[in-house]
């Protein structure tokens, strides 16, 4: 494990990757990726797993996972006492780049369309290939919002505000509603 780092602050921390299963029986670990940058995975770089600084050693991407050895983390049961943990990096500096914001910034904000109309608070995100969708959830339901300019007026983090317009044949799906089953 790595020495000398200064300490991780959970609030600020960004989620990088998850660790899914041991790869092998020389400490190589399955991560699922949650950043869209590749060179946090690269070797040398630091991560914190469980509050603790290590460095990746070696990595490889396998699909979309990456197989990584942790420094410390030398044989098969070592990986299995670390699975499902978080491998996290202390907040970098805000995005520059107009338009583009971290996930845990985005999930919180409470949503308004452009009437001022409170629809909800964004709670989880996803992505599809082409595009994140926002999950909000409000008082009519949940509503899958997706992530485009023409939808996405503003974000506004400092009022922890999005403002969206609506597109015809968005709707909430009622609270307690399940989505429709498809027969095969």
């Amino acid at each position: 494990m790595s020495e000398g780092a200064s300490n991780l602050d959970p609030a600020t921390a960004v989620t990088v990757g998850r660790v899914l299963s041991p790869h092998g029986v020389r400490g190589d670990v399955k991560v699922l990726p949650l950043s869209d940058f590749p060179e946090r995975f690269k070797p040398g770089a630091e991560v914190w797993l469980q509050g603790v600084p290590v460095r990746i050693e070696r990595s490889r991407w396998q699909g979309r996972v990456v197989v990584v050895k942790l420094e410390g983390i030398d044989d098969r049961d070592a990986v299995e006492a670390i699975r499902d943990q978080e491998l996290m990096v202390p907040e970098i500096a805000p995005l520059n780049e107009e338009g583009v914001f971290y996930q845990h910034d985005i999930i919180g904000l409470t949503v308004r369309d452009l009437e001022g109309q409170e629809l909800g608070e964004v709670t989880d995100i996803f992505s599809t290939g082409s595009n994140d969708v926002y999950v909000i959830e409000g008082e009519k339901g949940q509503l899958l919002l997706p992530a485009l300019a023409d939808v996405v007026h503003d974000i506004d983090l400092k009022a922890k505000l999005m403002t969206v317009e609506l597109m015809e044949g968005l709707e909430f799906q009622g609270k307690g509603r399940r989505p429709p089953r498809i027969k095969a």
